[in-house]
């Protein structure tokens, strides 16, 4: 066909096509993004600034199918909540792990206490890291709270209405507060357990290692008693 072709037509064509080319090309790659505001949704090939956080879909502009999809982005409250799940669930494989090496067979290779107490080590060191955040964020959002609401309190003596943001305020952070003291109750409860935990397995070592009769933990417990149980931060 091109030696049918006048030679400055086949030039023209020879020089279109990239742009061609390109133009087909940035038609399949466009998307459109689609989002709720409002309770409505919205549909734009341009993504606004206040929709930038928002869980969104996009959408391809030729195919008219859904090619991804963005998660809205996390909130303070909700990224300190995921970072306590993480701590949650790195304390519960290394309680996993801990129970592996502990097994039967595991038990007697450890020739002292001493060696059996270290495996132990990595939980009671998360544990009591967590208990020690636990009670910063209990004292830090108690101490913000007092002073919001001293604030709103000096504000009602003074004849001045209380915004509703500062209401709101008020009520997020007693909130928080509530959440974080429970927190730091439950990892204070793990900690009581991990101790009751240590005093088991250090009976069934010393009842394999002859050291003590086969009986109850009780007398393994009175030899070494638990740590005391941490006072709650009020």
């Amino acid at each position: 066909m091109m030696r049918n072709t006048p030679l400055w037509l086949a030039a023209t064509l020879l020089a279109l096509l990239p742009s061609a080319v390109a133009a087909q090309s940035g038609t399949a790659s466009k998307k459109l993004y689609c989002w709720n505001q409002n309770g409505q949704r919205i549909c734009s090939d341009a993504l606004p600034a206040e929709a930038v956080n928002a869980a969104r879909e996009e959408i391809s502009v030729q195919s008219g199918l859904k090619v991804g999809e963005v998660q809205r982005a996390l909130t303070e409250e909700e990224r300190a909540q995921a970072a306590v799940d993480a701590a949650q669930r790195q304390l519960d494989l290394a309680a996993e792990e801990t129970r592996r090496r502990t097994d039967e067979a595991m038990l007697l290779s450890y020739r002292t206490e001493e060696e059996l107490r270290r495996v132990f080590g990595e939980r009671t060191a998360i544990v009591d890291n967590n208990i020690r955040t636990a009670r910063f964020n209990v004292a830090s959002l108690r101490d913000g709270l007092v002073s919001l609401l001293q604030t709103t309190g000096d504000r009602e003596l003074a004849g001045k209405p209380i915004p509703a943001e500062m209401t709101s305020n008020i009520r997020q952070r007693h909130n928080a507060l509530l959440r974080q003291h429970r927190l730091q109750q439950n990892f204070e409860k793990q900690r009581v357990e991990l101790d009751a935990e240590i005093a088991e397995i250090l009976h069934r070592y010393r009842v394999k290692k002859g050291l003590l009769p086969a009986a109850s933990p009780e007398s393994s417990t009175a030899a070494n008693p638990p740590a005391a149980k941490p006072t709650s931060t009020q």
